[in-house]
């Protein structure tokens, strides 16, 4: 019976410490027992001590390690790029989370040439090089970098960090904080969150979007673009993220809704409709496809509805398609006139 007891406050003591072994040896004493949780927990309030240290008072430490351990790419244009950016960003999350101000985001440009981003302890931000290579725009990068900054905002970096590091360091490590600084520095762009993580990012992302000058057509036209030049094409680059088409598809539902249900899309056409009824369908334009670019038309639609513009008349600006004062598309070879299109949206509107 005592061993009973003993085995249940054992079981709680791991439960409460989140923390899963796959293989723990049967004791031949309740001393050893004891023992192998008191050291257990030790090691467990050593890590989240070092985790706390990198996300507050030590995050330039880390800054500084994910440096060295990554590469800076020092290219003024992508830097000036991404300064803009992440200043548009930080000012509409600001709108919406004022816990930023308390701390700001860290950000650099690794020389990776393909397409990612992550942001780590600390509100610490790593850009690929290979992210400003995929993208039609910097309002498709916003979407990408509004996703890791959701993570940052919700502290969904430093569960993911401490399921790596017991999964893939020794106790030794865990109570050596410079072995431990050295251990997170290689592995911040390597953790992997949940997938309802990733969908509460994913969803961030548009807020933060909505409250920014970035169209939020980006956040479903990036998607787009990823899933016609990516091996696999539907496929998610992470297993752990959803489908492409599944997350292309979402951010197409909340562009409706944020018009109040005014502005659809079939995707398979690439046709805008408003009001249930045919709108346009864009040509193909720079490096654009009719599909890509549709978002970014149903995105502005979206946001003159939303935001009372809808009120006025559409009308031509030169090859630039209005709706009060809401820009919707520039018109190029391939797509109607913009005073047709005027003429078109009236009809309808």
């Amino acid at each position: 019976m005592e061993w009973k007891k003993l085995r249940k406050k054992v079981a709680a003591a791991f439960l409460a410490g989140s923390i899963a072994f796959s293989v723990v040896p049967a004791p031949t004493a309740h001393a050893d027992l004891l023992g192998t949780v008191i050291g257990a927990g030790i090691q467990y309030a050593a890590m989240n001590k070092q985790l706390s240290y990198y996300d507050n008072e030590g995050r330039d430490e880390l800054f500084q390690k994910m440096q060295q351990e990554y590469g800076v790419n020092e290219d003024p244009y992508l830097n000036e790029r991404l300064d803009h950016i992440m200043a548009s960003l930080s000012a509409s999350i600001a709108r919406v989370d004022p816990s930023i101000e308390e701390k700001p985001y860290q950000y650099f440009i690794n020389n990776d040439t393909s397409f990612n981003a992550f942001c780590t302890l600390g509100h610490n931000i790593s850009v690929n090089t290979g992210m400003f290579d995929m993208v039609a725009n910097d309002d498709e990068i916003a979407v990408v970098l509004g996703h890791e900054m959701g993570h940052g905002q919700k502290n969904h970096v430093q569960n993911g960090m401490k399921d790596a590091l017991l999964a893939q360091v020794g106790a030794a490590v865990l109570t050596n904080g410079s072995a431990l600084g050295s251990v997170i520095a290689g592995l911040v762009g390597q953790v992997h969150m949940p997938r309802a993580k990733e969908r509460e990012a994913d969803k961030l992302a548009f807020q933060y979007l909505t409250h920014s000058d970035f169209n939020p057509g980006a956040c479903a036209a990036i998607w787009q673009r990823v899933m016609e030049r990516s091996p696999g094409g539907g496929s998610s680059f992470l297993s752990d993220h959803p489908d492409h088409k599944d997350r292309r598809d979402t951010y197409a539902k909340s562009l409706t809704e944020y018009s109040d249900g005014k502005v659809k899309i079939d995707a398979d056409a690439a046709l805008v409709k408003v009001n249930g009824k045919d709108f346009v369908t864009p040509a193909p334009a720079d490096d654009m496809s009719s599909h890509e670019r549709a978002y970014f038309v149903m995105g502005n639609l979206a946001t003159a509805y939303h935001n009372g513009h809808s009120s006025g008349n559409a009308w031509a600006d030169g090859s630039v398609l209005m709706l009060g004062n809401q820009p919707i598309m520039e018109c190029v070879e391939g797509d109607p006139s913009a005073p047709d299109l005027a003429n078109r949206l009236n009809a309808i509107k």
